[in-house]
């Protein structure tokens, strides 16, 4: 068989045999022949190189030249991930938190001219008043409408998260529902001392009465500090038959119970605590009522 271009391929080399072995390999590799021009001298063979994978056993591996890998392509430095510090014992991991410990009394304004505002302060409020007074959809009103995080911590939810042995405050007021308004009270305290003391404002609803100072207003003062500000919802006892009345499940007491706990509430008149009577008036007034209230508590703090 003829080649249509160039010369034969030379046979494989065999085993035992190499370019100098037998005159059979001679006779294709004849030396120069005096008379006859001869050209530039062979350049050496390559050095033997790795074989391609697949390729026959009777190819030497010296016959193929080595087929350069391309360089690495440097990774972008945006590509790499930031090595992370690991948690600390007082971290989360990723946003170290500081410690919660007990608000301080707000700042009162450099002038007396000055009018502090409380939508940009951080604060920690408690909304006392009696069952049917609006607390809760007035915190979460107010919490929601600020200019600044302000988180609600209903002490009813706190409570409710117990499921299995509940004391429910209808079947009546006993150690066990004593006990769990003091656990409730207490992780309130805790959930509001961690989000002030991370630039977060508190809006806590209570109703705390002002014959048992050491349990209410000063348990209070004791799990949060002494910068909460009480403000006092007061609507008229109709008004809060009212309220009751549309409330559902364990929420809702008997007439008779929230007539007594607003008589109660009463004994809040004259202990120098701000109070707001909101019989007339909506939630988002009462929003605006309670920043008017907390404006002049900044200026003067109450003394409780």
């Amino acid at each position: 068989m003829q080649h249509a271009v160039g010369s034969p391929l030379p046979p494989p080399h065999q085993q035992g045999q190499g370019p100098h072995a037998g005159s059979a390999s001679a006779a294709h590799h004849p030396g120069p022949h005096p008379g006859i021009p001869q050209g530039p001298a062979p350049l050496p063979p390559p050095p033997p190189g790795p074989r391609f994978p697949g390729a026959g056993a009777g190819v030497p591996t010296g016959s193929v030249p080595p087929v350069p890998m391309p360089p690495p392509v440097p990774r972008h430095p945006a590509a790499s991930p930031a090595p992370q510090a690991p948690p600390g014992p007082d971290g989360t991991g990723h946003v170290p938190l500081p410690p919660g410990g007990p608000v301080g009394v707000p700042t009162a304004p450099p002038t007396a001219a000055s009018v502090p505002d409380p939508t940009h302060t951080t604060l920690a409020v408690l909304l006392i008043g009696p069952a049917g007074a609006g607390k809760t959809s007035v915190a979460k009103y107010w919490a929601d409408h600020r200019r600044v995080p302000t988180a609600h911590i209903s002490l009813d939810d706190v409570r409710e998260w117990v499921r299995s042995g509940f004391a429910d405050p209808q079947s009546g007021w006993n150690d066990h529902s004593e006990a769990q308004y003091r656990l409730a009270r207490r992780t309130c305290g805790f959930a509001a001392r961690n989000f002030l003391a991370n630039g977060i404002s508190c809006i806590l609803d209570d109703a705390v009465f002002p014959d048992r100072p050491v349990v209410g207003l000063g348990g209070w003062k004791r799990h949060v500090g002494p910068g909460l500000l009480p403000v006092v919802l007061l609507p008229g006892l109709d008004i809060v038959l009212e309220r009751n009345a549309e409330r559902t499940g364990n929420r809702r007491l008997t007439d008779e119970e929230v007539a007594r706990i607003h008589g109660r509430m009463a004994g809040w008149y004259g202990s120098g605590l701000p109070i707001i009577d909101n019989s007339q008036l909506d939630v988002p007034g009462t929003a605006r009522i309670l920043d008017e209230v907390l404006s002049r508590a900044i200026a003067s703090p109450p003394t409780w």
